[in-house]
């Protein structure tokens, strides 16, 4: 996270991850803590955000690959999907199919689409629509890079079909 504790705070949710949901990777939250960093404990399971600009992944542009969730290692991400967006996350402008979960979110006064790992329940971040990118969806998944790990070879992505 950053030197500024109150940035985190801003743009995060305030329910914790998967308090609505059922999904396939449940574990305690001691659990939880035994495999995530306290970092992306933060953000995974308590809905925090990463700084901008601070995330291993935001300026990480590779042709192939797949970028798996942190938390139970599901592919979530091709890496011809992302795209340069200057937000100060890592944007993609779609998911694997049926990687990920939407929820509307109206924390902040405003409703946005909060987007999580469908097979743990991991926060990854939000959806924004109608931007104007020149991406095939008008989509951005707005992501954290700690809710995502890249894998280049082959074998991550076929995990895709089971996923």
């Amino acid at each position: 996270m950053s030197g500024i504790p109150f940035i985190g705070s801003f743009f995060s949710t305030s329910r914790k991850a998967s308090s609505n949901m059922s999904y396939p990777v449940q574990k305690s939250d001691d659990d939880w803590r035994a495999v995530l960093s306290p970092a992306q404990f933060k953000v995974i399971r308590e809905k925090g955000t990463e700084a901008p600009f601070t995330g291993e992944y935001d300026q990480h542009q590779p042709t192939t690959g797949v970028y798996n969730c942190a938390a139970c290692d599901a592919p979530i991400y091709k890496a011809n999907h992302k795209f340069k967006s200057g937000c100060g996350w890592p944007a993609f402008f779609d998911a694997v199919p049926n990687a990920v979960v939407r929820h509307e979110d109206t924390t902040l006064g405003m409703t946005r689409t909060e987007i999580v790992c469908a097979n743990c329940g991991g926060h990854l971040g939000h959806i924004f629509k109608g931007e104007g990118y020149d991406t095939p969806t008008d989509e951005r998944h707005c992501v954290n890079s700690v809710s995502i790990k890249f894998h280049e070879n082959e074998k991550s992505e076929a995990k895709e079909s089971k996923a």
